[in-house]
């Protein structure tokens, strides 16, 4: 039997929800922070299981693996897998499928959390502290401005017009033809967008045009009263930018559930900043996508053992 090594299970479940007997597979729950790590643990594998982006594989990890032929990633697109690294490596790479539904009710989850002080209020209330001791922020009636248009923030959309929430957008490519099928108004440009926006949630692919596309000019366009979500990537906003944002108060808060370091290490300011929901990048780890990841996964191993690999990346 090929050995395979599923990594970043951080919850111990890949191997319970798909039928792994035709590989000789181990998973790996802890993150292997250092490339030395991550080759002592997985240099005998021949097959390897990554989840989304939290392991990168470099042109440098593909030389030092070269037991490796077969990578599976979660999803149809990994940022953080080199693809041309993996074919001069003789490295066929695979995906799965995945559901953008996971992201877009964490997306509410976070916004509503920190428009009603809910992690406050319920801590209080666990721990005998004040019986009400915030106002909360209404949603009907407000602006709800979406950085992105696609999958994911049409559906934020639809969510934010039964909320009662005016919904405007912006993206480079975006139109006002495409705006209005999602019952959106294209904002004339981003400034505009941020300056009238009570929560600004961004659903932009990282690229090389939107890396860095908040930075402090940007966030002191925001309304002090607004909130900011980003389940996208961290990247697309200057994280020392808005760190400094929220604990000089110059935006209300922000709804966080992804870091430029996975995971978010122990003492980082977002763990403590008290206007700052943060949650562990949970946006796809649900039920539904996690049977599809590790189903899908073995699926493409069995297609490689039997010669003919499918959802083929490479």
């Amino acid at each position: 039997m090929l050995r395979c090594a599923v990594l970043d299970d951080y919850q111990d479940v890949a191997l319970g929800l798909a039928d792994w007997s035709r590989v000789s597979a181990r998973s790996y729950r802890d993150h292997f922070a250092g490339l030395d790590d991550l080759v002592t643990a997985v240099h005998d594998c021949e097959i390897i299981v990554a989840m989304r982006e939290r392991t990168p594989f470099t042109a440098e990890v593909f030389a030092r693996l070269p037991n490796l032929r077969l990578l599976v990633t979660t999803g149809m697109r990994n940022a953080s897998i080199d693809l041309a690294a993996a074919r001069d490596n003789g490295v066929t790479v695979c995906g799965t499928g995945a559901s953008s539904t996971p992201t877009v009710e964490l997306t509410w989850a976070l916004i509503l959390g920190l428009a009603r002080h809910l992690l406050p209020e319920a801590t209080a209330l666990r721990t005998g502290g004040p019986w009400q001791q915030t106002v909360g922020a209404d949603l009907h009636g407000r602006t709800l401005g979406l950085l992105g248009l696609g999958r994911i923030g049409s559906r934020v959309a639809a969510v934010g017009r039964a909320f009662g929430m005016d919904v405007v957008a912006w993206s480079r490519n975006l139109t006002k033809e495409r705006a209005a099928e999602c019952g959106a108004r294209l904002a004339p440009d981003l400034d505009a967008l941020l300056a009238s926006s009570d929560v600004v949630s961004l659903h932009l692919v990282l690229s090389d045009r939107t890396r860095g596309l908040l930075g402090a000019r940007e966030l002191d366009l925001m309304k002090p009263t607004a909130y900011l979500i980003n389940t996208s990537r961290a990247a697309i906003v200057d994280q020392d930018a808005l760190a400094a944002a929220l604990r000089e108060g110059r935006i209300a808060g922000a709804g966080l559930d992804v870091y430029d370091v996975e995971p978010l290490p122990e003492g980082h300011e977002f763990r403590t900043l008290p206007n700052v929901l943060a949650t562990p990048h949970l946006g796809y780890v649900t039920e539904l996508n996690y049977g599809t990841y590790f189903r899908e996964a073995v699926e493409d191993i069995d297609a490689f053992l039997d010669g003919a690999p499918i959802r083929h990346l490479t």
